[in-house]
């Protein structure tokens, strides 16, 4: 083999150690950079952005339950960076993925740190992160759970509350086909249809009332009230109820107060109180109703004279269709929804309903409702000169879809 062959060969030879030196340093600082990687309990590169970008409560941790890193929501269930997870039903979750290695999805209730009078339920995830840590996600789903239930109620109790009615209706139908010999007997099951029927009517027209107070749209135009307005309207709309009761209805407090709402509504939920109070006092007592003027809010108050309400249904007395005198109500006409009227329609209006009560003694039911100065004429003039002008252009649009001469 001569020199330039052996040259060649050499050459080779070096290029294939070199090759394979190569080779092996490549897959060594592999090796090392996954090692290291399977041992640090850094967050990774973006993750942080990820969890400040999240609705929901988040949080990575590491194999000792430590916080590594959190969303704005994780703050509401106690969890803080640098602590240890704190929720021993999240920390078993999370020994629930390292054993078993897939991710793991759970509804359940938990208990936040310093809040146990308000458990939640919650669907929890836990995915691995890289060899070490865990991202957890917490979704709070106790509102849902809530309106899910008020739907189940709501259902089931106007499904009860309808059947009354509407069986009585068929009864009496059945009734007057027996007796149509008997004029009289006709006359008096006539009447009971009808009385019926009304019954029927308000408490449809209640549920249609309350189910546009709960719906999220169900409010959208809010102007300026004269609570005077409110309170005038409703003590005349009750004025007959009253003398027919025996009950005397008084107005006091201060007056000019204005709130930003819906006079109709407002109008029906003082009304509402105003029914209850002549309902429940006894004849020749009184009924006042009074609005104060309280710094940035002002109170609407009825108060009675009347059987007054026991502590334990005070607790219950706005849910729907509840009864504190289930005998008195039946006999009266009422419906149940009255109170959770009232309710709604302050709460809608940004406010809170309040009732003081003693058995014997009677009874006061306050609405606490922001107030607003009192609108400029000229301001109010416009805004009712477009409110007209929409109204006009609406009416158009709609003749002209239907085909109509505008």
């Amino acid at each position: 083999m001569n020199s330039p062959q052996i040259a060649l060969l050499a050459l080779a030879i070096g290029l294939v150690i070199g090759i394979g030196l190569a080779l092996l340093l490549f897959w060594a600082y592999r090796a090392r950079a996954k090692v290291a990687e399977e041992a640090s309990s850094a967050v990774p590169r973006g993750a942080v952005d990820v969890l400040d970008s999240m609705d929901d409560a988040a949080c990575i941790v590491d194999p000792s339950g430590l916080v590594l890193a959190i969303s704005h929501a994780a703050a509401r269930f106690g969890i803080e960076v640098g602590a240890t997870l704190g929720i021993p039903e999240l920390r078993d979750l999370v020994r629930t993925l390292r054993s078993s290695g897939a991710s793991t999805t759970e509804t359940m209730r938990i208990t936040r740190p310093g809040v146990s009078l308000d458990p939640r339920l919650v669907s929890a995830r836990a995915s691995a992160l890289g060899a070490r840590l865990t991202l957890l996600i917490v979704r709070d789903v106790t509102e849902q759970e809530r309106l899910d239930q008020v739907r189940r109620d709501f259902v089931a109790n106007t499904s009860h509350e309808l059947k009354t009615p509407v069986g009585a209706v068929s009864l009496l139908a059945e009734a007057i086909e027996s007796a149509a010999d008997d004029p009289a007997q006709v006359r008096i099951f006539a009447s009971r249809i009808s009385a019926e029927a009304a019954r029927l009517g308000q408490l449809t027209g209640r549920i249609m009332s309350l189910s546009r107070l709960q719906a999220a749209d169900g409010i959208t135009d809010f102007d300026p009230v004269a609570m005077d307005e409110v309170v005038t309207a409703s003590i005349e709309a009750h004025a007959v109820q009253a003398d027919s009761a025996g009950v005397e209805l008084i107005r006091g407090g201060d007056r000019g107060a204005f709130v930003r709402g819906d006079a109709q509504i407002l109008i029906e939920a003082v009304g509402n109180l105003i029914a209850n109070a002549i309902v429940y006092s006894p004849r020749g007592s009184r009924v006042g109703v009074g609005v104060k003027i309280e710094g940035e809010t002002l109170e609407v108050a009825v108060s009675d004279q009347g059987i007054g309400i026991s502590e334990s249904d005070r607790e219950r007395i706005f849910e729907r269709f509840y009864r504190a005198d289930e005998a008195r109500s039946r006999r009266t006409g009422g419906t149940g929804l009255g109170l959770s009227i009232v309710k709604h329609a302050t709460q809608r209006h940004g406010g809170e309903v309040r009732v003081w009560s003693r058995p014997s003694r009677g009874s006061t039911f306050t609405m606490v409702l922001p107030r607003i100065d009192a609108p400029v004429p000229e301001a109010t003039d416009r805004k009712n000169k477009k409110k007209r002008a929409r109204k006009t252009a609406k009416a158009a649009a709609l003749r002209a879809r239907n085909g109509e001469t505008v």
